[in-house]
């Protein structure tokens, strides 16, 4: 299951029928998780912990030190869930001390080509992210988000569960959940319905989130007015609850 011709450092751990293909470079602190497939000329630099069942395509750099001029060589980590497919020339990089020293990655996630996740940021699962998506450092995004190739998400920024991003979008501030954006800089186009429906929302719930969406996006209302209009819908329905949760915690303001 080892090529001959991979590099695997003796203090590196694999778990059962991992493989490693021709080339692949893993260094000591890698952890990799059974039945994982790591392709050719994949390089994985640790301390990085990747998880079961994920396969990892040719010229991927996983584990590497950050791209942060305050690095200084301490022993940030890497982890990454089970399940994941990243494909070629993706980046994911360790984090670093002020950002809390770990980069993490959930589970079932599909990255395509290109994709860059800098240090410290957070991915939950089931996310897509298509090609040469690129996220700056710090930044968190939501389970089940879509985002779309060539979407940059500037440092410090959060993207909400279940939003969907168009091709070539940039935000510099948070995109609150469920919702479907596009441009340079980022503008809502309402609800990523579409996604909703497919992940069971009911119908009652997309309803009241609609109602939150026209108060905060279309009354021409303030932010905090906004709010203030949808808080019995918040108490009622759960998901209006996280929209509106979201939006209060924001510290860099949110697309509007």
């Amino acid at each position: 299951m080892i090529h001959p011709q991979a590099i695997i450092d003796p203090k590196a751990r694999l778990g059962k029928d991992v493989e490693v293909g021709p080339f692949s470079i893993i260094g000591a602190d890698v952890e990799i998780g059974d039945g994982s497939w790591i392709g050719p000329h994949v390089v994985i630099n640790g301390p990085t912990r990747i998880g079961a069942g994920n396969r990892i395509f040719q010229f991927a750099s996983i584990g590497e030190a950050p791209q942060d001029l305050k690095y200084a060589g301490e022993p940030t980590r890497l982890e990454v869930g089970d399940r994941n497919v990243i494909r070629e020339y993706c980046t994911f990089s360790r984090g670093t001390v002020p950002g809390g020293g770990v980069t993490r990655v959930g589970s079932h996630n599909l990255f395509m080509a290109y994709v860059h996740v800098a240090h410290d940021c957070e991915v939950g699962s089931h996310t897509v992210f298509a090609n040469l998506t690129t996220l700056a450092g710090h930044v968190s995004v939501g389970d089940h988000a879509i985002l779309g190739g060539f979407t940059a998400v500037h440092q410090f920024c959060h993207v909400g569960a279940h939003v969907i991003t168009g091709v070539a979008t940039v935000t510099f501030k948070d995109i609150p959940p469920y919702l479907m954006v596009y441009g340079n800089t980022a503008k809502p186009y309402g609800l990523n319905l579409r996604g909703l429906k497919r992940r069971g929302f009911s119908d009652e719930g997309i309803a009241a989130l609609r109602q939150a969406y026209r108060f905060v996006y279309r009354s021409g209302l303030r932010l905090q007015e906004a709010l203030s209009q949808i808080a019995e819908l918040r108490r009622q329905f759960p998901e209006v609850a996280r929209f509106a949760e979201f939006i209060e915690r924001s510290e860099r303001g949110i697309i509007r």
